[in-house]
């Protein structure tokens, strides 16, 4: 919490920064943004390939023997839920833009249509199925 109450008016100030360069510079400010974030996405990559690849501690070892994937599991449960979520917010877009312009035309397909949006919107409730049997194995 208090790494985001010192890194929030930072955020902002760069925001606001850029947003001034850009008015000023666009393509210079453009190309300065691009490669701090091309060094920050290379930086991040040699964070995660470090951490994959470093051995744990033995204090870490003796901690966990009996619980050896639960951080793999409590990040395959994120990464179900976000996937899931992003899927069916697409879906749901989509899926129910279409349901209100065919409604519009024609009022009594309501229930076909939102049906229709209720599969997509199923979609969510599978990965957070995923999530909870993972998490169950940790």
């Amino acid at each position: 919490m208090l790494a985001w109450l010192i890194g929030l008016p930072i955020l902002v100030a760069v925001a606001a920064g850029i947003g001034i360069q850009l008015r000023s510079r666009p393509r210079r400010t453009l190309l300065v943004v691009k490669i701090l974030n091309l060094i920050l996405l290379v930086g991040a990559g040699v964070l995660v390939v470090l951490a994959v690849s470093a051995s744990p501690s033995g204090a870490a070892t003796t901690a966990s023997a009996a619980k050896s994937y639960g951080g793999q599991a409590l990040i395959g449960a994120g990464i179900a839920v976000a996937g899931a979520s992003i899927g069916s917010g697409i879906g749901v877009a989509y899926t129910g833009s279409a349901a209100l312009a065919a409604m519009s035309e024609r009022p009594e397909m309501f229930g076909r249509a939102m049906v229709i949006v209720g599969l997509a919107e199923g979609i969510a409730i599978y990965g957070l199925v995923i999530a909870i049997i993972l998490i169950g194995k940790v």
